[in-house]
């Protein structure tokens, strides 16, 4: 049975972050077993105002994975999934998290969702959190999954276009798979790997729910983990994503129907790839 390490927030009452990521790989037809270690501790998603809660402090974090280890977990690991922390001292804890799992396991994928900020408001951690995970974390990513805001944060550059998307992410030196890419009214995905990259869409919703990066991450991930190709795995994260923001917006969910669309999101018909290079 695959497991994976989800260092990333707990979200009470919305569907994001590692909430999410626990709840979709749980229901994922590989039989993923996720092991969640909360970065911060939320009763809902900030977007919808005050979410009350907090950070989870660094020695604490730093126990549970320690706790863990000492249960000889990090070689069962079959996939790392990072996405929210809230100060560096996490970020540097999970390095060292990081570091012991590919020790104990040398094939376990390490995703790296950058979370740092988006448009309208940009970054929306503290810059320390943001200096850390480009020290600590993206050198060690085998994928990384930003958004197009983060993608140009990174490198410090605007991507503009396809060509300059493509730029920005083989500056990262990582294989990237960018959220957020618009292309002819379409709305999708963009994979580059070194010199190659690839392009899948779907139709665009008009204000989606929170968590669809969180979701196209997690299910990447997933398929990654199964044996598929890191494009045909990006066709079908990002079905799974079309689907079940289509569920959201038929139903009228404020949050993504995780629980409820899951069996369908994960079968859903993998999109069509351009190759773009």
């Amino acid at each position: 049975m695959p497991l994976v390490l989800i260092l990333g927030s707990h979200v009470a009452g919305s569907r994001v972050g590692g909430t999410l990521a626990n709840l979709a790989l749980a229901q994922s037809p590989m039989k993923i077993d996720p092991v969640h270690v909360p970065t911060t501790l939320l009763g809902r998603h900030p977007g919808w105002g005050p979410p009350g809660g907090g950070p989870v402090s660094p020695d604490l974090f730093a126990g549970m994975l320690e706790g863990i280890a000492a249960n000889g977990l990090f070689a069962a690991v079959d996939g790392v999934l990072t996405d929210y922390f809230a100060s560096a001292e996490q970020v540097q804890i999970a390095a060292r998290a990081i570091d012991a799992v590919k020790t104990a396991n040398p094939r376990a994928i390490i995703m790296v969702d950058p979370v740092l900020g988006d448009l309208p408001g940009g970054l929306y951690v503290g810059q320390g959190v943001a200096d850390a995970l480009a020290e600590h974390l993206i050198p060690r990513a085998d994928y990384l999954t930003p958004n197009l805001w983060e993608l140009g944060y990174l490198p410090k550059t605007t991507p503009q276009d396809l060509k300059h998307i493509h730029s920005a992410a083989t500056a990262l030196g990582r294989p990237s798979l960018i959220s957020s890419v618009e292309q002819d009214g379409e709305i999708g995905g963009m994979l580059v790997d070194g010199t190659r990259a690839w392009l899948a869409s779907h139709s665009k919703s008009a204000n989606p729910p929170k968590g669809t990066g969180d979701l196209m991450a997690t299910m990447f991930l997933a398929h990654l983990i199964d044996g598929q190709t890191a494009p045909q795995a990006m066709a079908l994260a990002l079905a799974g994503v079309s689907y079940t923001v289509a569920r959201a917006q038929e139903w009228g969910a404020e949050e993504l129907p995780i629980v409820a669309a899951g069996f369908e999101a994960w079968r859903a018909e993998p999109l069509a790839l351009t190759q773009l290079s």
